[in-house]
């Protein structure tokens, strides 16, 4: 039946190593069960839903990369557009929960659509690969100053907008240990290096008194707090447009970039350099992105440490459903997650912010007219709190700097529509 449904002799692999493979997967995602309720309870969601909402998001998704695309790719609710959700489109905005995951559900009925009328190879190609990286790293940096914030490192100033915070605080303290032990694992290759790094910190919390046991293993907790609580017809204001295509842009290209990005590792791609069942794939994301919000939980995507379980011989969709399988095992973990402390969650933030500003290298900084809007894009996520503003201010940037320096041939329709689009934005809906 295996061999029938995944097709394991002829991608040269067996059922041990897509085992282990989904193993190797998991163990490097797993962080996500615990950060994700602790980032998005932040909003007045219930902790206990959000777990489970993780988690089954995870499975569904997974299941139908697995099963359907047949691809060794894992999904999860994704970081950076969690953090957007909690504290950007409810924190600074004032949207309710319910109407930002109403947004979650459109973006991905959107990417649906895009992904069956096939304009998602228009939109990747047309999309100016300086943009790209700054938005990579934005959304690091982004996560960055979360993490820092929910560590006490970073704190407000009346003068200075921010200072530092009291860093021989004993939370301060385990933060920096934290993050030290996650890099120096991950730099060794020990595989769950952010898994290890989040429970020693726990460990040590838990140990000193700063935090109480709860258990480890319980029924799952109840769903019903964040199932089918989505308001569509609050999403559908004009205000939220930016933030709808934010959650549809990051995830368009965070899907694209893991699928070719996993596909070359695994030597998954055509003789012409394409991926096969690429529609299925993202059509995969964009269903697990709707039933995420449908269940209570931000942006489902793919992830890149699916490479992880490649690179330890995955294949197949049999890897995915492995994966997927360890997901549903966690549900029984909810004490477990509930008493994870902030600090011990941020190294993992800071760990990964870590790695989406590398695409900044990527950058070609002897052309200011490229090198420029990307910075903007960067440094204006975290400096407005905001994804959203981060891409929009990237674009006109972007469009207006090539533009005034007569390299018309570097802009496309799509870019010069998108850039208007926020200009109109900014002058019609940002009137505070």
């Amino acid at each position: 039946m295996l061999e029938r449904l995944f097709k394991l002799q002829a991608h040269g692999t067996n059922v041990r190593k897509e085992v282990v493979a989904g193993i190797t997967t998991f163990l490097t995602m797993a962080y996500i069960i615990v950060v994700n309720p602790s980032i998005l309870s932040s909003t007045g969601m219930d902790f206990g839903a959000v777990f489970v909402a993780t988690c089954l998001a995870a499975v569904v998704g997974t299941l139908i990369m697995g099963l359907w695309a047949n691809y060794p790719i894992a999904l999860a609710p994704g970081m950076g557009l969690n953090a957007f959700f909690s504290f950007t489109v409810v924190g600074s905005m004032g949207y309710t929960w319910q109407v930002a995951l109403g947004a979650v559900f459109l973006s991905g009925l959107i990417f649906f659509a895009l992904s069956i009328f096939k304009v998602r190879e228009w939109i990747i190609n047309s999309i100016p690969l300086s943009l790209r990286f700054g938005i990579s790293a934005g959304i690091g940096f982004f996560l960055a100053l979360i993490a820092l914030k929910n560590a006490g490192i970073v704190v407000d100033h009346p003068a200075t907008l921010v200072g530092m915070g009291d860093v021989k605080a004993a939370e301060s303290l385990l933060f920096f240990g934290g993050f030290i032990l996650i890099c120096a694992l991950s730099f060794r290759r020990v595989t769950g290096a952010v898994m290890i790094g989040i429970i020693a910190v726990t460990l040590v919390a838990l140990a000193t008194g700063m935090i109480e046991y709860n258990g480890l293993f319980s029924a799952p907790p109840s769903l019903a707090p964040t199932f089918m609580q989505l308001d569509l017809a609050g999403a559908f204001n004009v205000g939220m447009i930016s933030v709808i295509f934010a959650f549809l842009f990051v995830d368009l290209f965070d899907t694209s970039g893991t699928l070719i990005g996993a596909a070359q590792r695994g030597g998954l791609l055509d003789e012409n350099g394409k991926l096969p069942r690429l529609g299925r794939a993202l059509m995969s994301d964009s269903v697990a992105t709707m039933s995420g919000a449908v269940l209570g939980t931000s942006t489902t995507t793919s992830y890149v440490e699916s490479t992880a379980g490649i690179a330890a011989g995955g294949r197949t969709g049999l890897t995915a459903v492995v994966v997927a399988g360890l997901f549903a095992a966690c549900l029984v973990l909810a004490p477990l997650a509930s008493i994870v402390p902030a600090y011990a969650t941020a190294p993992a933030l800071l760990y990964v912010a870590v790695l989406m500003a590398s695409g900044l290298k990527l950058i070609d900084w002897d052309d200011v007219t490229d090198a420029a809007p990307a910075v903007v894009t960067a440094l204006m996520m975290p400096l407005t709190f905001s994804i959203a503003n981060g891409i929009a201010l990237g674009f006109i940037t972007y469009a207006v700097l090539k533009a005034l320096s007569g390299r018309w041939s570097d802009l496309n329709l799509s870019v010069v529509v998108i850039a208007l689009v926020f200009i109109l934005k900014f002058i019609f809906l940002d009137v505070a």
